[in-house]
């Protein structure tokens, strides 16, 4: 049997997202499960590399997985023979080494966002154009079950004309005083590059644009409710990074979507997560994994009473929609797709320049709840 293998470097797995979702349940659950089959029965495997700042964590790491390789050196491995770089890095040193990723060559898949300002993120689509190689940017969320079936409901044209969408996003990040907080510190300082608005308007960005349409314009408010935090030693500081926002987007076809995001919220839904569609046809709210449905024969007549209270079980009328196909971790499908895609010389559909599109949005986010005002987002596809 032939066996294709590429060395990935990766880049950033000592934090949380990069070890835990890019590396045991990614790159090293395709390894150990005998690669990728290929439809011409050889199979893609993967060789991980790992790279970082910390030497004691990296051997740690390799030792416990059995991976080969660990390095400090950056510009050393760049030089090597790996065929794709992998970013999970903090953003702020994202910039400098995917651009030294790209003039060495490499395939590059990375985290978002993409860079820290939309000059910059625009400055990697032109060099990775430029060198010629495969780009990709994790949009895990779509790969995931229940917006899978969203998707599906769309394409079916389950809903109709689309009307809105409503999203709830957050739950409750603790303090760090009484409880130990479940987000990193670096998330709540806007001069480390925190900040709800730049982590999850990326996500929404993609969501909406891969599922309904894309964004034009946006009005938001970002604001910061908990002032005062607890970093990983105990000790309090200042939060300058916002902690919720409140936005509305304006996407193709006049679908207007609301969507509410918070690290200060606490959870009365299924999921972390739940975005409904509405249509002339039919409803469906969507979590990450589940997913129900109402289409508009099954819509009750509600009427509005405020002397009795409501006996109307509304949530009786949804449907759940069947999985149908078995889902597996999201963040490893769309790795698999990319190793695809580099494997067979073909563009990824979600590239730089999608992530560019999700920097702009975060950016014109920020901007609008700094001026109050609505920003319209530019038409050029990735373009600053």
């Amino acid at each position: 049997m032939t066996e294709h293998t590429y060395r990935i470097l990766m880049n950033g797995v000592t934090g949380r997202m990069g070890y835990h979702q890019h590396l045991l349940r990614s790159v090293l659950a395709i390894r150990d499960s005998g690669g990728i089959a290929l439809d011409d029965g050889a199979r893609l495997q993967v060789e991980p590399v790992l790279l970082g700042r910390n030497a004691d964590k990296l051997a740690r790491i390799a030792k416990a997985h059995d991976i080969a390789e660990w390095h400090t050196d950056l510009p050393a491995q760049l030089a090597g023979d790996a065929q794709i770089y992998f970013d999970a890095q903090v953003t702020s040193r994202r910039h400098e080494a995917i651009t030294a990723a790209l003039a060495a060559g490499k395939h590059v898949y990375t985290e978002k966002p993409v860079a820290e300002s939309v000059a910059d993120g625009q400055q990697l689509v032109e060099a990775a154009r430029a060198a010629g190689v495969v780009h990709g940017v994790v949009h895990d969320k779509i790969f995931l079950p229940g917006l899978r079936k969203l998707k599906r409901l769309v394409d079916a044209g389950f809903f109709g004309r689309i009307l809105s969408v409503r999203g709830e996003f957050g739950y409750w990040v603790f303090e760090g005083d009484l409880q130990p907080a479940q987000r990193p510190s670096w998330n709540y300082r806007a001069e480390d590059g925190g900040g709800l608005v730049l982590d999850m308007f990326c996500h929404w960005n993609y969501v909406l644009e891969n599922i309904v349409g894309r964004v034009r314009a946006v009005t938001a408010k970002a604001v910061t409710h908990i002032p005062q935090r607890w970093d990983e030693h105990g000790q309090p500081y200042r939060a300058t990074a916002d902690d919720a926002a409140y936005a509305i987007f304006e996407l193709d076809g006049d679908v207007i979507a609301q969507i509410n995001s918070s690290w200060a919220v606490r959870v009365d839904r299924r999921e972390l997560v739940e975005f409904q569609v509405d249509g002339t046809h039919g409803s469906a709210v969507a979590g990450l994994f589940g997913c129900r449905v109402q289409p508009r024969v099954r819509t009750p007549r509600p009427r509005w009473n405020p002397d009795e209270p409501t006996a109307e079980d509304f949530r009786s009328h949804w449907d759940e929609v069947p999985d149908n196909t078995e889902f597996g971790n999201g963040f490893r499908a769309q790795w698999e797709q990319f190793l695809l895609d580099v494997h067979h010389g073909r563009p990824h559909p979600y590239d730089l320049a999608a992530g560019v599109r999700g920097l702009q949005l975060a950016h014109a986010g920020l901007a609008s709840s700094a001026q109050g005002r609505r920003i319209e987002l530019p038409d050029a596809d990735g373009a600053a």
